[in-house]
């Protein structure tokens, strides 16, 4: 499986070079792992869909505080790391995570800089370990490259990821029995080392894999790849499921099936942009345009940090062509629609706390309050439904997306599928 980890340096990502058929076998190789999950997951599910019930029905209806959630991934710029620090302040963001590759254990010169930098400057880091096929095959690799990185990077961050989206082939693994060999020694160096871990990194609804490695494996920090960017819009749903009932559904997965109830970060989640060519890391069928791509943001954070059940949310990243909130392709650097909607976010959110959501046939409506300020995050639900929208306070002032005071009559306001901020008297 060696040639399965091509790297795209354009999409950062391997690209995929498993035959289907060759796919096939390796599956029908592992159906005892296969079998060992369902059992391993069956005891659970009646516990699990019980605590679901009692989140989903509680959800939203609870105050809670929202803190500082908002962080961006980010990658070793070397020259350009000066200007990706000063983007990350104009954005108001403190939390960063950096990526290091397993395969490129002699280069870490390139992540130090980059975490040297961003350390100087006051800025939190988390790291994330990516692996490859050769780490589970030779243990003896992963293993040195867990004790070079744990004890050279332990002075800039406290948090490292172990694994990357290892429930996709083409990163490499197979099932959860191999990523389990990559976690455990991991476990052990990271005591030894006094570091903390986050994990197991699963990307999308595939929550059926969290039972038997928390079972085994205690992380500090939970953590999923919670994209929802196949179904559009954040409130659409996937097999019946939308995103606040994936984030019940992961919530009461994760208390069952863990020791001690630990936190949860969504470490990776973006809308790969239309237009981008190889430069995005999915089909050109479900990418969208730049300005939904702003919507969609604001919209999956409110979704998120009102349930509750979210510590931290990483968008994946800051400086990307395909993807990110800034376009590289052309100097200057183009900063995108998501990149004010971001900044815009970070400024009304961070450190408020949500009080309720008004229930509405039109309209999403999440109420926050920031020291005195009572205001509200609100959205269209359907275009349908784009129009004059009559709220029950009377309002002071009106923020959209980007950051722009917007018109209105007293206690009125015109709603679109575009988040905007109400502030109420």
């Amino acid at each position: 499986m060696k040639e399965t980890y091509r790297w795209n340096p354009y999409s950062d990502q391997p690209d995929i070079s498993i035959p289907k058929k060759k796919r096939f076998w390796h599956h029908l190789k592992r159906l005892g792992s296969y079998a060992s999950l369902i059992s391993a997951d069956i005891p659970k599910i009646t516990a699990i869909a019980s605590l679901y019930r009692k989140y989903w029905k509680t959800m939203y209806k609870t105050p809670c505080s929202i803190g500082n959630p908002f962080a961006i991934s980010v990658s070793p710029l070397g020259k350009k790391n000066a200007e990706l620090v000063s983007l990350l302040k104009e954005i108001r963001v403190s939390r960063t995570l950096v990526r290091v590759h397993s395969w490129d254990a002699k280069n870490l010169d390139h992540a130090e800089a980059l975490c040297h930098i961003l350390k100087q400057e006051g800025l939190d880091i988390s790291i994330a370990l990516l692996q490859e096929r050769q780490d589970v095959l030779n243990p003896t690799k992963w293993e040195k490259f867990l004790g070079l990185v744990f004890s050279r990077f332990k002075q800039y961050s406290s948090f490292f990821e172990i694994g990357h989206a290892w429930n996709r082939a083409k990163w490499g693994l197979w099932d959860y029995k191999e990523y389990l060999k990559l976690s455990r020694p991991a476990l052990l160096l990271a005591k030894k080392h006094g570091v903390r871990l986050v994990g197991p990194a699963v990307i999308d609804f595939e929550f059926h894999l969290y039972p038997p490695i928390l079972k085994e494996i205690s992380f500090d920090i939970v953590s999923s790849f919670l994209y929802v960017d196949r179904v559009g819009a954040p409130e659409n749903k996937q097999f019946g499921w939308n995103t606040s009932q994936k984030l019940a559904l992961l919530r009461a997965v994760v208390d069952e099936c863990s020791q001690n109830s630990p936190p949860i970060w969504i470490t990776e989640v973006n809308w790969p942009l239309k237009g981008t060519g190889k430069f995005s890391p999915v089909s050109e069928e479900l990418n969208v345009t730049e300005e939904e791509q702003a919507s969609f943001l604001v919209r999956y954070y409110v979704l998120c940090l009102a349930s509750g059940f979210v510590e931290r949310i990483y968008w994946w990243q800051l400086i990307a062509p395909g993807y990110g909130l800034v376009d590289s392709r052309k100097e200057p650097w183009r900063k995108r629609p998501s990149f004010y909607a971001f900044n815009t976010m970070v400024e009304h959110l961070k450190k408020s706390k949500f009080k309720r959501k008004i229930p509405h046939h039109r309209a999403e409506i999440y109420v926050f309050q920031k020291e005195q300020e009572i205001f509200a995050v609100v959205w269209a639900k359907e275009e349908t439904n784009w129009g004059e929208l009559i709220i029950p306070n009377e309002i002071k002032k009106v923020i959209s997306g980007d950051g722009k005071e917007l018109p209105f009559d007293k206690n009125k306001v015109w709603i679109d599928g575009n988040p905007c901020y109400v502030m109420f008297k």
